[in-house]
């Protein structure tokens, strides 16, 4: 068993922003239980705020799109031997990789033969596409933590050790904002309807939606004057949303701050998001929504004759139907998405059987036992490394 005096030390590595909020969350929870615990890898904001040394930023694995990923493949492979070598030179009592399946499986294969003991966090969405890649899986991981409650008996009849462990949208605080604040702190009128615009996290995505997010809003401005656009982005592309705005008919307000976000969220009438995570937060937030998305057309063409799943949409996929609209590629465009907007903010009916729906979802999304996800996963990690001792005192 792992003493609470020891000081094992975990390599941990997310590529994205959610994977910096899960790999923060769970360092925590794992100090909490073992205080010496000890961490290198790579991550962002919120792991160093944990006290992460970022091994190089996280930023330079933000990358997603077949399109989008040629021209950084040189430098995505640099990094990736950069990390490979620093494991071999650290030799941590375990590697926990994030999400980032792109480049994290291809750093779990390299470091196969180093016999460390090796986890991934968020399991890969092989069950959406491309299913036969679950055949390269074996041997890249001693446990595989899964967010979904499906995906611990789709990856298990495959022979793989998994564990689902809840999702950690549950422990967001996304339904903990307040909208009063929000519209004090931003000198908003009661009488503004604010409007989320989701267009994602990384660097490479945002530019596609922001575009069309503007022309849209061209449209709204005679329709719903009183409309206001609200822009919750990461500090990473924050200064690409700045820009891309600046010639928007309606001036948006740009949120970093994670309260601030929670706060836009409770005082919302509707939002747009791409598919994702972000739609399970603003289900959690009781925010009516439509999901829209726009990929270079080559890897949107590969993806669809790809997907294996009915729906994109996190929430649909969970309901097992359209609960909220789906507005990709030929759809996402300004008049439609006006359209779907004042659906959302005039028709009571269409938002509140969407609440009600998330409310279903939700529940479905609670870990073993009642426990916050952060905790079970720190467990199920604890669990990999008291194996590890056990059979090298045994050894």
């Amino acid at each position: 068993m792992v003493s609470p005096s020891s000081s094992p030390l975990v390599w941990i590595l997310a590529g994205e922003a959610s994977g910096d909020v899960l790999g923060a969350r769970l360092m925590h929870a794992l100090r909490a239980r073992v205080p010496n615990m000890r961490f290198a890898g790579v991550g962002g904001v919120r792991m160093q705020e944990e006290g992460l040394v970022s091994l190089f930023p996280m930023r330079d694995l933000a990358v997603m799109g077949l399109v989008e990923v040629l021209p950084r493949v040189r430098q995505l492979s640099a990094r990736l031997d950069e990390a490979a070598q620093d494991i071999a030179a650290q030799k941590p009592d375990l590697v926990i990789t994030i999400d980032s399946p792109g480049f994290a499986l291809r750093l779990l294969k390299k470091i196969s033969g180093l016999g460390i003991a090796r986890v991934h966090y968020v399991a890969p969405q092989v069950w959406a596409w491309r299913q036969k890649r679950v055949k390269e899986f074996p041997g890249l991981w001693e446990e595989l933590l899964c967010l979904l409650p499906f995906e611990e008996k789709f990856f298990g009849k495959h022979g793989l050790k998994t564990r689902f462990v809840g999702h950690p949208v549950l422990q967001s605080g996304a339904k903990d904002g307040d909208a009063a604040r929000f519209r004090a702190r931003h000198g908003l009128p009661d009488s503004a309807k604010i409007l989320v615009l989701m267009p994602g996290s990384r660097r490479s995505e945002a530019p596609r939606l922001l575009p069309v997010f503007g022309q849209m809003l061209r449209l709204l401005k005679t329709s719903m004057p009183d409309v206001v656009p609200v822009v919750p982005v990461s500090p990473v592309v924050a200064s690409v949303v700045e820009r891309a705005t600046q010639d928007w008919p309606i001036k948006p307000v740009i949120v970093t701050d994670i309260h601030d976000k929670h706060d836009a969220f409770a005082a919302a009438g509707a939002a747009l998001t791409k598919s994702g995570t972000s739609t399970l937060e603003l289900a959690l937030a009781g925010v009516p929504m439509a999901v829209t998305y726009r990929v270079n057309p080559i890897t949107a063409f590969f993806a669809r004759r790809l997907i294996k799943v009915p729906f994109v949409a996190m929430v649909n996929l969970l309901a097992g139907r359209a609960v909220v609209p789906e507005l990709l590629q030929e759809q996402c465009r300004a008049d439609v998405l006006a359209r779907e907007v004042q659906i959302l903010f005039e028709n009571t009916d269409v938002a509140q059987a969407q609440k009600q729906a998330f409310a279903t979802v939700l529940h479905g999304l609670e870990g073993p036992q009642g426990q916050l996800p952060a905790d079970a996963a720190a467990e199920a990690v604890l669990e990999v490394l008291n194996r590890k001792n056990t059979a090298k005192t045994l050894g």
